[in-house]
C-alpha cells in the first residue's frame, strides 16, 4: 500500500505541476537556460543555479523549485556541447564526455555524438529520480532517530569527506577550506545563547552572514577572474549530420548505461564529490570492463554514453543526502540548498514531516525537467551550439552584473555585495594556491549545524563525551570519520599498499601451483 501511496502522490504532483501554464514556460527556458551555462565555457551549474536563485526570491517555492532543478539539468547536459565539439569541457562534469565525444565530431559525427549525450543524459537523470523517489523515504525513517550527537558527526563527516575528495593534490588543504567555512558559519549572534560572536562591534554582522552572497561571491568572482584572464579563443564545430540517435546503439550498451547510473547515484549521495568524479569514475569502470579497452578515447560511443549517464544520473543522487539529512551531494546542490532555505524551507529529515509531498513533487519535477532537457537538446542542438561562438567577454561581464543585482536582491542589502566581494577575492586567491572551494562553502552550509548539535550535546550530557560513544549510529559515524582521517596518514597508505600487494602475491602463488 506504501507504495501505491507514493506512486498516488507522484502522479498527483505530476498532474498539478502540468496544469499550471505558467510552469510550461519556466521548465522549458529554465532548462534552456541552463544548457547555455553548461555550454558556455566559463559558467557552471553551480553558479547558475546560484544566479537563479536569487531571481527566483519572489517567486513560489515551487516555481522557483521547477526553475532551479530545470536549470541543474541542463546544464549538466549542457557541458558536453563544448565538449564534443571543442574538446574544451563547458563544465568540469563533462570532462569525461570530451574523451570520446571530441573524437567522433571530429570524423564528422557531432550529430551521432549529441543524440548519444541527450538520450544517456535522459535516461541517467530518469534513474537517478527513481533513486531519489525509492531510497529517501527509507533514509528519512532513519535519519529520523538521529540525535544532536549524530547530527554534529554527520555534519563533520561531510565536511571532512569533501575536503579529501576535492582537494587537487594535498588532503589536508580541503580540510582547511571546510574549516575555514565552518570558521565564517559561527560569525553572529550564537543560536544557543544569543551572545554575538566574531562580530568586532559590527550591527551588520550580528545576523551573520547570508549564505547566498558567500556562495555567488566563491563560486562567481573566481571563475569570472580566471576565464577572463586566459583569453582563449574558440572555434566552433558545425553539427550537420542527424542528432536523434539509433535505438540499436542505446540496446547494444544497455548494461553501460545501467552500470553508469548506478555509480552516478552512488558518487552523488557521498556528500561533496559531484558530478564531475562521477563521469570519470563510470569512463574508467567502462574502458577497464569492454573486451575492446583500446577503442576508447578514439570515438567510442560507450566511453560517451557511460560519462554522460552518470553525471547525469549523479544529480539524483546528490539530492538524496540533501533532501534527507540536509547534506549537498555536490557543488550544484550547495546552492539548491541555499535556495531552498532562502524560500523557507530547510531540507532534513523534517522536511517530510512538514511537507509529505516534498519528495514526490521533487521527484516529478526531476521527470519534466529531463524531458524538458531532452525536448531542447534533440530540436534546438544545432542552435544552440552557436551560442559556443559568443566571446567571453561579452558573457562574463552580464554574469557578473547578475552576481551583484542578486546579491543585492536579498533584503536590498548593501552589506551582501561587500561579503559577496570579499569572500569572492579570498577564494580567488585559494584557488590559486590550489585550495578547493567547495569544502569552504560546504563548511559555511554544514557549520552551523555542526555548532548547534555539538553544544546541544555537550549540555544534555552536562559536558560529558559519553553520549558519543553510546549510540550505535554515533559510534559508526566516529570510526568512518578516523578511518577517513588515518587513511590519509602516508605511513597509513604506504602500509595499506603494502598489504594489497602481498594479497595479491599470495594469489598468484596459489594459481601458480599444481
Amino acid at each position: 500500500m506504501g507504495g501505491l501511496h507514493e506512486l498516488a502522490a507522484f502522479g498527483g504532483q505530476l498532474v498539478s505541476i502540468l496544469a499550471v501554464p505558467q510552469n510550461w514556460f519556466v521548465l522549458i527556458g529554465a532548462s534552456l537556460l541552463g544548457i547555455v551555462f553548461g555550454a558556455l565555457p566559463g559558467l557552471t551549474a553551480t553558479l547558475g543555479v546560484g544566479l537563479l536563485a536569487t531571481l527566483t526570491y519572489g517567486l513560489g517555492y515551487q516555481t522557483a523549485l521547477i526553475a532551479l532543478i530545470a536549470l541543474y539539468v541542463g546544464a549538466i547536459y549542457g557541458g558536453s556541447y563544448p565538449a564534443i565539439l571543442l574538446n574544451i569541457p563547458g563544465t568540469a562534469a563533462s570532462a569525461a564526455s570530451a574523451m570520446d565525444g571530441y573524437p567522433m565530431s571530429a570524423r564528422g559525427e557531432g550529430g551521432k555524438a549529441l543524440g548519444l549525450t541527450t538520450t544517456a543524459s535522459f535516461i541517467g537523470t530518469l534513474l537517478g529520480m527513481l533513486a531519489l523517489a525509492v531510497l529517501s523515504p527509507l533514509i528519512v525513517e532513519v535519519a529520523l532517530g538521529f540525535t544532536s550527537y549524530e547530527y554534529f558527526l554527520l555534519a563533520l563527516f561531510g565536511i571532512l569527506i569533501s575536503g579529501t575528495l576535492q582537494s587537487p593534490d594535498l588532503v589536508v588543504k580541503g580540510w582547511i577550506a571546510g574549516v575555514i567555512g565552518m570558521a565564517l558559519s559561527v560569525v553572529g549572534r550564537d543560536p544557543l545563547m544569543f551572545y554575538p560572536r566574531y562580530t568586532f562591534g559590527q550591527p551588520a554582522l550580528d545576523q551573520g552572514l547570508e549564505v547566498v552572497p558567500v556562495l555567488i561571491g566563491a563560486f562567481a568572482i573566481p571563475q569570472i577572474i580566471s576565464t577572463l584572464a586566459s583569453r582563449t579563443p574558440l572555434a566552433v564545430t558545425q553539427v550537420r549530420d542527424r542528432v536523434v540517435p539509433a535505438l540499436g546503439t542505446l540496446v547494444k550498451n544497455a548494461r553501460h548505461i545501467v552500470r553508469s547510473a548506478a555509480i552516478g547515484i552512488g558518487i552523488g549521495a557521498v556528500p561533496g564529490v559531484g558530478e564531475d568524479i562521477a563521469g570519470w569514475v563510470s569512463y574508467g569502470t567502462a574502458k577497464s570492463t569492454s573486451r575492446h579497452p583500446e577503442t576508447f578515447g578514439k570515438g567510442e560511443p560507450a566511453g560517451l554514453i557511460s560519462a554522460e549517464t552518470a553525471n547525469n544520473a549523479c544529480i539524483g543522487g546528490a539530492l538524496i543526502p540533501l533532501v534527507t539529512l540536509g547534506i549537498p551531494g555536490s557543488p550544484p546542490a550547495v546552492m539548491l540548498l541555499g535556495a531552498l532555505m532562502l524560500h523557507g524551507l530547510t531540507p532534513g529529515p523534517m522536511l517530510s514531516i512538514s511537507n509529505p509531498t516534498f519528495i514526490a513533487e521533487l521527484a516529478a519535477i526531476m521527470v519534466l525537467a529531463s524531458a524538458a532537457m531532452c525536448l531542447n537538446g534533440l530540436i534546438l542542438a544545432k542552435q544552440v551550439v552557436r551560442v559556443l561562438a559568443l566571446p567571453a567577454e561579452i558573457f562574463l561581464p552580464v554574469v557578473a552584473v547578475l552576481s551583484v543585482l542578486g546579491s543585492y536582491a536579498l533584503g536590498l542589502n548593501v552589506e551582501n555585495l561587500y561579503l559577496m566581494l570579499i569572500v569572492g577575492l579570498a577564494a580567488y586567491l585559494l584557488t590559486i594556491m590550489q585550495y578547493p572551494i567547495a569544502p569552504l562553502v560546504i563548511g559555511v552550509i554544514l557549520g552551523p549545524m555542526a555548532d548547534e548539535n555539538l553544544r546541544r550535546a555537550l549540555m544534555v550530557g552536562q559536558g560529558s563525551l559519553a553520549g558519543f560513544f553510546e549510540r550505535p549510529v554515533s559510534v559508526v559515524l566516529i570510526v568512518a570519520t578516523l578511518l577517513l582521517i588515518v587513511a590519509q596518514v602516508p605511513y597509513a597508505r604506504r602500509m595499506a599498499g603494502r598489504l594489497a600487494r602481498g594479497r595479491s602475491t599470495t594469489t598468484t602463488e596459489a594459481r601458480d601451483r599444481p
